[in-house]
């Protein structure tokens, strides 16, 4: 039978990572399955269901791309997936979040993030089951069924793009959503490589629901990949200064 905990599958080769996590999730109160490698993973996924998966990306035997697509392909479409490699490059990010995966984390990293990246994940798949009719983040509200969006109890109008780009991050709250993504389900497949049209609307869109459009805290930049909307759990209670961040 399995456990009322959430289940965290983590697939890594390197014995002091998975003891890092499991020690650190365990306090959370996760309860953890450990699997070494791709083949592992795929096994463990399909017999124990856990809840989400974090995965890194070198694995000995099979690569953790095609963990993403083996899996997405078997139906596993609700199984959340984070993404954890040493691997900087944004063509390995992009491939991984376009084949399924939910977020990207970059090692080195910090576990407050990566737990918070982990309730976002599982937040989504939630949303995924049953998207809310109202999403609220902080002091910002958006009513997907009425078409409102406010901020701080003050209506905000945007235009049906901005509305259809917010609409599309909040649908996915929590999630990294690729510049391609983005522009096929707002503008169509003919517009999916002009990444500098999204980005003039993302600034347009930041400048009426931001508290500081140049230093975003909801509509997030994930460099070279896309954007994501944050949710309130992942927000500092005091956003700490730092370098401006540009769509």
């Amino acid at each position: 039978m399995k456990s009322s905990h959430t289940t965290v599958l983590i697939v890594d080769d390197e014995p002091q990572i998975r003891r890092f996590l499991k020690t650190s999730l365990a306090a959370q109160n996760y309860e953890v399955i450990e699997a070494v490698d791709g083949t592992e993973a795929l096994k463990f996924a399909q017999r124990d269901k856990p809840d989400l998966m974090i995965l890194d990306l070198g694995l000995p035997d099979i690569d953790g791309i095609e963990v993403i697509r083996r899996l997405r392909a078997s139906g596993a479409n609700a199984l959340p997936i984070v993404v954890l490699s040493a691997r900087s490059d944004e063509r390995g990010k992009v491939e991984a979040l376009d084949l399924g995966a939910d977020d990207y984390i970059t090692k080195p990293f910090g576990m407050e993030e990566l737990t918070a990246r982990v309730r976002a994940a599982l937040r989504h798949r939630l949303q995924v089951q049953g998207v809310a009719a109202a999403l609220v983040t902080g002091d910002l509200r958006i009513d997907l069924v009425q078409r409102l969006i406010s901020r701080a109890g003050q209506p905000i109008k945007l235009s049906p793009k901005e509305f259809d780009i917010l609409r599309m991050l909040a649908t996915h709250a929590g999630k990294v959503l690729t510049h391609r993504f983005l522009l096929q389900e707002v503008w169509g497949t003919a517009n999916a490589e002009d990444v500098q049209y999204l980005r003039a609307f993302i600034r347009l869109l930041r400048q009426k629901i931001e508290p500081q459009p140049d230093r975003p805290i909801y509509v997030v930049t994930e460099t070279g990949v896309g954007y994501r909307l944050k949710m309130l759990d992942e927000i500092p209670p005091a956003q700490a200064p730092g370098s401006v961040e540009t769509p």
